[in-house]
This record gives C-alpha cells, structure tokens and sequence, in this order.
C-alpha cells in the first residue's frame, strides 16, 4: 500500500459514521473528545503565549531577524505536541468504547455478529485494554524523548522527524483497536505495520493535520478507529 492508500482510509472513516448500527457506539468518544479539547485549547492558548515570549527571550539581539521563521516552527512544534498529548490522553481514558466502535465497524464491513452484548463487552475489556494501552506508552515515551532531543540539538530536521513520528504513533494507536480485537499481539500487529509502512505514515499524517484543525479534531478520535479498522478488514487482516 501508498500512502495515498493510508489517506484514502482515514476518509473513509467519515462515511463509517454515519453507517447504520455505528452512531451510536460514536457517542461516548465524542464526549470524551469534548471535554479534553475543551479544557486543553484553554490551556493551549496560554502556553503558546509563554513558549513564544520564552523563545524570544533566548534569541540573541544579533540573531533577531530570525524571529520571522522560529515563530512558524514554534507554533508548528506546539501543535504538534498538543495533538500527541490530546490524542494520547483521550485515548486512554475512551480505549474501551474504542475497542467495541471498532469492533463493530469490523462487524459493519464483515457481517461477523460480536459474540457479546456491547455493555459486557466493555466490562471485560477493561484490564486487558488498559494493559495494551500501558505498551503501547511503553513503547511511544522513550521514542518520544529521543525525537523531542533531536528536535532541540537540530530543529529543522527535529521538526520532520517530529512530524513523522507522531504520524507513526497515530497509526499505531488507531490501528491497534482491530489487532487487539482480533488477538493479535503488539509486537506483531508494530511487525505488519512496519510492512505497510508508507500507508501507516499517510494514515497517520492525515489524523494528526485533522487534529490540528479545530471542530474537526474532535471527530477524529472515532473516524480514525473507523478507517484504521477499514485499513485491517481490507488489507492488514489477511497479512497477520
């Protein structure tokens, strides 16, 4: 798969939601998604006040005519981080309703019935989703420090490499709900995506530019689960 192909499914999340028996499986990460954005864009709009008046402040009097390309990069650096941040809390505290969306979007695109009522479903998936979510931080926070590193030593090539990362990141958290639906194991489901590598990256850098866009990032939670999940039923599932 191109990238292009990971483009294409995080899109067609969009028409997932509005397929009849997903609505209202959409609901409570919708919430979630509200409550987070609404209390983090408050504190956003103040951070990126400070971080901008810090970076001035280090600037030499020398140096001042660079201001005009380290505000960009600044700006671009803080969204970035709000949008790993955003993401990865929301989906922590949604990973649960995550997991059932997900697996009734497979149901939608497959016609397999679950085995178990949705409410049970979320019940008994609590530890275990929990559990998936503490490797999946396992696994993200020590890449992050060596990227936010990079990021500081050389900031142009640390903002590509940031930018990439966090589209990997993205993929994996979205992509991972069908693979732990399905049983398979993390460092298996971190294999085939890294087969799929260019789609992965353009899935990923689809969500994350969404996730900077306001009203819009707070669908993306649940349309990225739908076409993550769309990405597994037509071409992820049959390589595992």
């Amino acid at each position: 798969m191109t990238a292009s192909d990971g483009i294409r499914f995080f899109f067609k999340g969009f028409s997932l939601l509005n397929q009849k028996g997903i609505k209202r499986f959409v609901i409570i990460p919708l919430v979630v998604n509200f409550v987070l954005f609404t209390t983090a864009l408050v504190y956003l709009l103040d951070e990126i006040g400070i971080q901008i008046q810090w970076i001035r402040e280090q600037i030499p009097s020398w140096l001042s005519w660079i201001e005009f390309l380290l505000f960009p990069i600044a700006l671009f650096v803080i969204l970035l981080v709000f949008s790993l941040v955003f993401s990865s809390v929301a989906n922590w505290l949604a990973a649960p309703f995550n997991g059932v969306l997900a697996e009734r979007v497979e149901q939608k695109l497959t016609g397999v019935t679950p085995q178990q009522d949705s409410v049970m479903a979320v019940i008994k998936a609590i530890p275990h989703t929990l559990l998936r979510e503490w490797q999946k931080l396992a696994y993200f926070i020590p890449r992050l420090i060596g990227f936010l590193l990079i990021g500081w030593f050389f900031p142009i090539i640390g903002q590509i490499a940031w930018f990439l990362f966090i589209a990997w990141t993205l993929a994996i958290q979205y992509c991972d709900y069908a693979f732990d639906n399905n049983k398979v194991e993390f460092d298996h489901m971190r294999y085939v995506l890294r087969q799929n590598k260019s789609a992965c990256f353009g899935f990923g850098a689809a969500v994350s530019i969404f996730t900077m866009v306001p009203i819009l990032n707070l669908i993306v939670m649940p349309v990225a689960i739908c076409g993550a999940t769309a990405m597994w039923v037509e071409e992820l599932k049959s390589q595992t």
